[in-house]
């Protein structure tokens, strides 16, 4: 009796896996990246290519990506549902166009620490302002905390999909944070999900004090409410450049919290009509 009972409790999930896996996908991924600029942020392309395609398959959602932007055109798009900035932005005028008008149109956008940086004079000059001051409303890049180091993040709105799950104050994984040219707590139109809390400082171990924070207000995860989109200020493997072999020390995505964080906020950008 048991035999049987077992061999049909097998067949069942064998049944359940294989109509599972004939599902259509609930919603289209295209990630966009370069890998070119930074060791610390080539690690974490290469971490968030493994880690989207593992919970792609783990709940039936289609995860592709590609270093060729120009992709990043309305015909290809079209096929998707929404996008990923991994690491950078497009800097070609015609690419830039086909993105406004994908999300202007109902795309939609999640973007990771680089993608939102702009310096100028810099190899990413502050040279597209509706990227930079309207839809992710951060302005310029103005600063960063050094080394690496994990954050005590705090979540500002517990009623939002994206954050309704997490506890109020969850400890990050390693990164390089932030701060911006403006202040996003002044625009209408930017809703912050998440910012540093208090009790993470003083952040950043130096070795200038400029690296390291001591005060001060700096959003981490935000949303435009005119768009489909999140902002994630995190994507930055701590490598040790100190010693001059580049070993990876530390990985965005070994963190339950924030892998949480990230994949309720694909969810939403996938599943929801808002």
């Amino acid at each position: 009796m048991f035999f049987r009972i077992h061999i049909l409790f097998a067949f069942v999930i064998s049944a359940s896996l294989i109509q599972a896996q004939s599902l259509p996908p609930k919603f289209s991924v295209i990630a966009f990246y370069s890998a070119v600029n930074d060791q610390a942020h080539i690690s974490f392309v290469h971490e968030a290519n493994r880690w989207f395609s593992k919970v792609a398959a783990e709940n039936n959602f289609l995860y592709d990506s590609t270093n060729e932007w120009e992709n990043l055109n309305e015909e290809f798009l079209s096929d998707y549902r929404v996008v990923i900035f991994l690491d950078s932005r497009p800097e070609d005028s015609i690419q830039r166009a086909a993105f406004r008008k994908y999300l202007e149109s109902g795309g939609a956008w999640m973007g990771f620490h680089f993608a939102g940086f702009a310096l100028t004079p810099s190899d990413f000059n502050q040279d597209w302002d509706w990227y930079h001051q309207q839809f992710l409303g951060s302005g310029s890049y103005v600063g960063n905390t050094w080394q690496p180091t994990s954050a005590n993040l705090r979540v500002e709105n517990r009623a939002h999909p994206v954050t309704k799950k997490l506890p109020r104050v969850f400890r990050s994984s390693p990164n390089e944070w932030y701060k911006w040219e403006n202040d996003l707590r002044d625009n209408p139109d930017i809703e912050i999900l998440i910012s540093i809390d208090s009790t993470s400082f003083p952040l950043g171990t130096g070795p200038k004090l400029h690296e390291i924070w001591h005060s001060g207000y700096y959003p981490v995860v935000w949303t435009n409410i005119n768009y489909r989109m999140l902002y994630f200020n995190m994507g930055h493997n701590r490598i040790d450049y100190e010693n001059g072999n580049n070993k990876e020390l530390s990985f965005t995505f070994d963190n339950s919290i924030q892998n949480q964080l990230i994949l309720e906020g694909l969810f939403w950008l996938g599943e929801d009509d808002k």
